[in-house]
Order: C-alpha cells, then structure tokens, then sequence
C-alpha cells in the first residue's frame, strides 16, 4: 500500500483560521466545572501496545485490538449523513500515541491539487480533513494539542492555550507527528503517530486525559463538521475544551 508519509517540521506563521479555529472567550475552569463534564463525557479507551510499528500499513494486525470509536455525528449532536461517518482507533506504546482513521467517502473529495508533504499545511482545516485534540491535563482542558491530516498526506500541528480568555496558537510547535493516508474506493484511510515529547509527559496506565476526535468533509453550503464529543454551538465549532470527551489509557 503506497501511502504517503512525513516527518514533521517547524513553520513561523500567524493567521485566524477558520471555522476549525474560531477565538473563543472562556469563563474560568472550576473543579465544579471538571466534575461536571467528567461524569457526562464521552469515553474511549486507549490499548496498549507492546511494539512500535510503521503507520504506513495502518490496515495491519497492530490495529485488532484497538477499541473502534464510531463517530456519526455533527458538532451539534445531529446525525450526519451516512457516507460521512468516520471510525478512530487509538493505540499508545511507550513511546508514541497512534491513531488511525477510516472515513467513508461518498462525495467527491475536497483536497490539494498539488500537496507539499514536506511542511505543514496552513489553512488544512479548509479542505477534507481528520483531526484529534489532545488536552493531557484532564484540570486544564484548555491547554490542548491539536492535530490534522488530509487524504492527501497532508498535516499540521499547533498548541492552543485558552487560559487567558482568548486561544493563543503556537504555529512554531514541532510535534514531531508523522502522517500516512491513502484513498480508496468509497473510503479514506489516515494514520498519525505522535511521540510522547509532543505533549511534554508520557502516560502511565490508568492515566485520563481529554480531547476530541474529528472531520471537516464536503463543501460549503452543505460541509459537514463531525465530531465524536458534540461542542453543541450555535455555529460549527470545534476548540470548546469544556466538551472534550476522555481518554483512558489501559493495559
């Protein structure tokens, strides 16, 4: 399976991205606030794996024992349309998380023309996408990660910060990510595998932390924004850390 890969590089850019990337004002994160969520957050365990392996063959036998998360849903809780709907599997070793995407496609895909698998993808979030938010202090959601890949091969990695009122993105962070996809026939397949190092610590069994798992797919008037843990805004909107679900990392 020829899918293709990267490495991943650091880039100096400041833009506002998109609907994926709206300013958002938070009121402070109270412990009444955290226990809130956690007892109606969506959960997901992560399964550990012994060995590392290669993301470019994410159909192999590494991924049986990863628990599938079906996510048929769009940011507002409603269903989505059927050719939409995405499964993740997630696994964690010592020394990375992976995570693996297959995604229906029923719709002609909206990627580049030309993609540059040799840096990020700025502006990512505007074409067909797959995305995880990955938050590790489950006391404060909005310190989180984020991280995309196209069908293409194409990704991006930023740190996002929503303590002071308003989300602060560090386009300079180096994650380290790799990325692999291909594309076939009525379906897209995505792996990412991101070292420990981009998160700052490394998780132990027993360990919770928070995030989402998501799709941008389609075009405007009828794009469609698919999310495992609902934000339930008004409008499309994804970076809504109180909403993130929890993962649970198991041995």
């Amino acid at each position: 399976m020829n899918f293709a890969g990267t490495a991943q590089r650091s880039l100096s850019v400041q833009i506002v991205a998109g609907v994926c990337g709206l300013v958002l004002i938070f009121a402070s994160f109270s412990q009444d606030a955290i226990s809130q969520r956690s007892a109606t957050a969506m959960k997901a365990e992560i399964r550990y794996s012994n060995t590392d392996f290669s993301i470019r063959a994410p159909a192999a036998e590494h991924w049986v024992n990863a628990n599938p998360i079906g996510v048929a849903t769009y940011w507002n809780g409603e269903k989505a349309l059927k050719g939409r709907a995405f499964t993740a599997r997630l696994l964690w070793s010592d020394t990375a998380l992976y995570v693996f995407f297959e995604a229906q496609q029923s719709e002609p895909l909206v990627v580049a023309d030309k993609p540059d698998l040799t840096k990020k993808a700025m502006n990512l979030w505007d074409r067909d996408v797959v995305e995880i938010f990955v938050a590790p202090d489950q006391s404060e959601p909005r310190k989180y990660f984020e991280f995309e890949a196209a069908p293409t091969g194409e990704w991006i990695d930023v740190g996002l910060d929503s303590t002071s009122g308003k989300r602060v993105s560090d386009w300079d962070y180096a994650s380290g990510m790799e990325a692999s996809a291909k594309i076939e026939k009525d379906r897209v397949v995505i792996a990412m595998k991101i070292p420990w190092k981009a998160f700052g610590k490394t998780p132990k069994a027993g360990d919770v932390w928070l995030g989402n798992l998501l799709r941008c797919v389609g075009k405007d008037p009828d794009r469609g924004y698919l999310t495992w843990s609902p934000t339930m805004t008004k409008n499309p909107n994804f970076h809504v850390p109180e909403r993130f679900g929890e993962f649970h990392f198991v041995k």
